[in-house]
């Protein structure tokens, strides 16, 4: 069981990806003081509430590929969203050393950009 402090700091991390980057699942749960807890944060973003407002399509899994089966219907939302934010696909694969979110302390201090 987890509290509602740490699925805040999960919420809390994945906001603060900034638009065209992405952060794979471990890498969230790293910087939410979670290591090891990637599937965690999946279950947690698939159970999020609406109002958090998540940009939960800015996280990808550890090969840089979206984890819903390819042709569903998320799938192809996620892919669309991250396109329109400037994110290459490859083959269906994201190149993480072009677009993974690198970790910054101003982006922790003064949260995400505005969009």
């Amino acid at each position: 069981m987890t509290s509602k402090r740490d699925q805040q700091t999960v919420y809390q991390t994945v906001k603060r990806i900034p638009p065209g980057c992405v952060a794979t699942y471990g890498q969230v749960a790293d910087l939410s003081n979670a290591p090891g807890r990637a599937r965690w944060v999946g279950y947690l973003l698939r159970q999020s509430p609406p109002e958090e407002k998540l940009p939960w399509h800015r996280v990808v899994n550890a090969k840089g590929r979206i984890s819903f089966p390819e042709g569903s219907e998320k799938h192809t939302m996620q892919r669309r969203l991250l396109e329109e934010e400037g994110v290459v696909f490859t083959q269906g694969v994201i190149d993480l050393k072009q677009f993974q979110w690198i970790f910054s302390l101003p982006d922790w201090l003064f949260g995400p950009p505005p969009e």
